[in-house]
């Protein structure tokens, strides 16, 4: 069978519920390597997540999502990669429905989906972000060439080598990272799956809806462009050859 490693990107966490799930996805997908990239976490916290057996590298600063996650993939040397947000609103045998196809050889790319009507969700969300959500949901099907249901649910699973082929081509260091992801996976024709699960939203969230949805409105449009660049578009190339990249997240990880 195909190993497995897990990457929990964390940001100043709460530790009981952080260590709570980091056992239940231990007992039930028994992964070769459980990680914790955290972000502003005291020491008392690094300690803990090592008790609850799971490996950690600790930022001295806020990185983004997208960021800790890279870094953590970065960091396994198994078959299959996976991630899942701290809060533990994906149980950890929905994250295994997720890793199942990945890990069988049946997709490249696995996204775990909150929309997708086989899906049991426990909402806490207001009518206005559940909103913005399915807009920008339907949005990045025309936009994109991967039609899904849900594209920012925190648990997903691609293969090594379709990490491979994503990683150098992956740039946005925060919760934007998910749709990158999917373009990427998607321009470059690997398997994409969209698995239905169970999921609960937490609520006490701090991100402004508006502001979280502008920010995504303008990485759907960069990764767009990105994703026609990899599939040799004229118009993208010549658009491109004005502007200055950034460095990827790989390069900036070194």
């Amino acid at each position: 069978m195909r190993s497995v490693g897990i990457v929990v990107p964390a940001y100043d966490p709460n530790v009981e519920v952080l260590v709570s799930y980091l056992g239940s996805l231990r007992d039930t997908l028994q992964p070769e390597r459980l990680h914790v990239e955290l972000d502003a976490g005291s020491a008392e916290t690094v300690a803990a997540v090592r008790d609850a057996g799971a490996t950690v590298n600790r930022a001295t600063e806020r990185r983004g999502k997208g960021a800790a996650i890279t870094a953590g993939f970065e960091e396994l040397e198994t078959d299959v990669l996976a991630f899942a947000d701290a809060d533990g609103a994906t149980p950890a045998a929905s994250l295994a429905s997720v890793v199942a196809p990945v890990r069988d050889g049946d997709a490249d790319l696995a996204v775990g989906s909150r929309r997708h009507p086989d899906s049991t969700v426990a909402s806490h969300q207001t009518l206005a972000r559940r909103f913005l959500g399915d807009a920008f949901a339907w949005l990045a099907g025309r936009l994109l060439d991967v039609d899904l249901y849900d594209y920012q649910c925190g648990a997903k699973a691609i293969s090594a080598e379709g990490w491979a082929q994503v990683r150098n081509h992956l740039y946005e260091p925060g919760f934007a990272w998910d749709v990158e992801l999917v373009a990427m996976a998607g321009a470059l024709d690997l398997r994409v799956r969209e698995v239905p699960i169970e999921w609960e939203d937490q609520p006490g969230s701090t991100v402004s809806p508006v502001e979280t949805s502008v920010a995504l409105f303008r990485a759907l449009l960069v990764s767009r462009h990105r994703s026609k660049l990899l599939q040799n578009s004229q118009l993208h190339e010549a658009i491109a050859a004005r502007r200055d990249d950034p460095a990827a997240l790989v390069e900036r990880h070194r």
